[in-house]
């Protein structure tokens, strides 16, 4: 935005000078006059003054043509697009010649404000006019390459019908920045809030005028009720009986205070709130990052993250991925490609975050990127831009991470979800069917609202559903803190993090649609656990599953079946695949040295009792064999092989055979 001011500016000045020093295009003396009067007046930045005398001249002489100009410079610096638009307009029907960069600046207006075939006619105007730089002819080129583009987008529109969340979400303030747990029950969003506050202050006791020295001797105290501006977290609960939400309620102290919280970011499973806090007392710039973590139904107070990722400068518009660790958030930060970039860090292994890296080309232009949401797909980043081709202002966009993790060229979500108007706030449900979306349309309950849309399927993120679980001790029943993973199998890469409530044991943890997962639990002192997840190349959001888990503590005895050890059909090699559920176990064993363990083999009763036995020995091998390649020594493992002697299903269906075709541990 100051660039844009920065330009406009310069041109003002070019257009002022240039008036002032070439006869006028007026025979009025009194039209003359009050030019100059308003040229003086622009000078010295008194806009409403100056636009008082252009309009005065010109109802002196209605084709005084230097004074449509001024005019039309004089409401643009003014922040009055309409007027500049009309303004300048009438100056390009007398003689747009004696300085044809107005037209120029006309179309870029015309753009800003939806006019795209007259911005069109604009440009092509301008661009038939003698351009003596090549750089600029090529930024005029440039922008009437980006007009052409948003009309293609408005001449294709994309399905919208957004639905207003009413009474229960918004009011007749402002609502914005919605986002979601990935079950979709809890919903946190800002909003706009005024509020009486009383202040205390010093006045003049014979003027009444504020003094900034208490102690002036005509110095009395006064206190009043004035109005305060600010933003505020609200939450709401969504109700399956019912299908709606309930009305929102204020989040309590500490994450909401007297100071101004906006852009929340909600781990998946809930438990972690990363929000920005701006002018803040013992903040490192205008805005900073913090996190809050909630245990049991109770936030604690927030942390401001520091350096490095927060500096003296802006940081805001936390995302936080799915894996728990990777954090994207928009700043101005310098070594950035233009006013606002998004950046991520990582979360390292000794708790501190790293360096910041700039995402850089395709995602961030020279223009702003700013709103960066990263679905919980973990692939799919969505992200606010006036940088890339769209249909004016800022448009939302969203690009997808290739295998090698670079970006993929960001796509314009289309219009009408796009509009020539700023666009903001926007966030994907983990389904990926439904996004919402803030708005000032016509029609809302008042300012800017929240609603909910269905997403047209060429920008939708991977379908992804939930795990819901409980997690307790396996012989006291009591609830149990622990954390969990969901690993691809095929890559290897943690997609997501999330960890057990220390006083419910619930957890809630995102689960891809497609492909082969593993869930590992791990808590000290206890056994950990493992499940496997299977899921074929489907579009739509699979069925949520909720699952005990009983973890048994280190003892003589105890077992678990480690369910991510794959073997081909009646061999024993392992399977690639299989590498995650052995390192898990590698660790185990270092974690706990005075550990034995038995590896045991089992099969179905598919064959015959002798070549089950082979097998199930063969198999149980395996995973010994591996251990100690990894450094376990020999005298803390052994390994047997039982065959199909200890069946835990029955062996008549395909789900029963693939329960007892297993390999487990047990502590010796």
């Amino acid at each position: 935005m100051k660039k844009n001011v920065l330009i406009i500016l310069l041109c003002a000045l070019t257009f002022a000078s240039y008036a002032q020093a070439r006869s006028l295009s007026t025979s009025s003396s009194r039209a003359e006059r009050f030019y100059s009067q308003g040229l003086r007046e622009f000078d010295q930045n008194n806009m409403q003054e100056a636009i008082a005398l252009f309009r005065r001249a010109l109802n002196e002489d209605s084709n005084f043509i230097e004074a449509w100009l001024m005019l039309g410079e004089t409401f643009e610096l003014s922040d009055m697009p309409d007027s500049a638009i009309w303004a300048y307009r009438r100056f390009a029907e007398l003689d747009p010649s004696i300085h044809p960069f107005a037209l120029s600046r006309l179309g870029s207006l015309e753009f800003s404000q939806g006019f795209y075939e007259e911005a069109e006619q604009s440009f092509l105007r301008y661009l038939a006019t003698p351009i003596r730089s090549d750089d600029v002819r090529a930024r005029a080129e440039a922008n009437l390459q980006r007009v052409r583009t948003a009309i293609m987008f408005r001449n294709n529109p994309v399905p919208f019908e957004p639905i207003n969340l009413g009474d229960s979400i918004n009011s007749e303030m402002d609502e914005y920045f919605p986002v979601l747990t990935v079950d979709g029950r809890m919903m946190i969003f800002t909003r706009r809030t005024t509020i009486e506050v009383e202040r205390t202050y010093s006045v003049d006791r014979r003027t009444g005028r504020p003094l900034r020295d208490a102690s002036h001797p005509n110095a009395v105290t006064v206190t009043r009720q004035v109005e305060h501006r600010r933003e505020d977290f609200y939450f709401s609960i969504f109700c399956d009986s019912t299908q709606t939400w309930a009305n929102a309620v204020r989040m309590p102290h500490p994450i909401t205070t007297d100071d101004n919280e906006g852009a929340p970011s909600i781990s998946p499973d809930g438990r972690y709130l990363f929000f920005a806090g701006c002018n803040r007392r013992y903040g490192m710039g205008s805005c900073d990052i913090y996190v809050s973590r909630r245990i049991g139904d109770t936030w604690g107070r927030p942390f401001n993250l520091g350096a490095p990722i927060n500096t003296r400068f802006w940081e805001s518009q936390p995302s936080i991925a799915p894996d728990g660790r990777t954090l994207f958030f928009a700043s101005n930060r310098p070594g950035g490609m233009g006013g606002t970039d998004i950046w991520m860090t990582v979360l390292q292994d000794d708790g501190m975050w790293s360096e910041p890296e700039n995402l850089g080309y395709p995602i961030n232009t020279s223009g702003n990127e700013s709103a960066p949401f990263i679905h919980y797909d973990n692939q799919t980043l969505y992200f606010v831009s006036d940088g890339h081709p769209g249909l004016g202002g800022k448009d939302i966009f969203v690009s997808r991470r290739n295998p090698d993790g670079t970006w993929g060229t960001p796509v314009n979500l289309g219009y009408p979800i796009n509009t020539h108007r700023d666009e903001s706030s926007f966030f994907v449900n983990s389904s990926g069917n439904m996004a919402f979306i803030s708005s000032d349309r016509p029609g809302g309950k008042g300012g800017t609202d929240i609603y909910v849309f269905e997403l047209h399927r060429d920008v939708r993120p991977l379908a992804v559903s939930y795990l819901r679980g409980n997690l307790f001790d396996a012989r006291t029943h009591l609830p149990l803190d622990a954390r969990l993973e969901i690993i691809n199998l095929r890559t290897g890469q943690v997609v997501a993090r999330a960890e057990a409530d220390e006083v419910s044991g619930d957890f809630l943890v995102p689960l891809p649609s497609d492909g082969s997962y593993a869930l590992n639990i791990s808590r000290e002192g206890y056994l950990f656990h493992s499940e496997h997840f299977e899921f074929g190349d489907i579009a739509n959001q699979i069925q949520p599953i909720t699952i005990d888990v009983p973890l048994a503590q280190i003892q003589q005895g105890e077992s678990i079946v480690l369910r991510n050890i794959f073997f081909a059909t009646a061999e024993y090699a392992l399977r690639p695949e299989s590498m995650q559920e052995l390192e898990r176990l590698v660790r185990f064993m270092n974690e706990n040295p005075g550990v034995r363990i038995e590896i045991s083999g089992h099969t179905d009763n598919v064959g015959s009792i002798s070549f089950n036995q082979r097998l199930s020995e063969n198999r149980a091998k395996s995973v010994y064999d591996f251990l100690i390649s990894r450094g376990i020594r020999s005298d803390r493992l052994q390994f047997a092989g039982y065959g199909m002697s200890r069946p835990v299903a029955p062996n008549d269906t395909e789900e029963g055979r693939a329960q007892n075709r297993r390999t487990e541990i047990q502590i010796l």
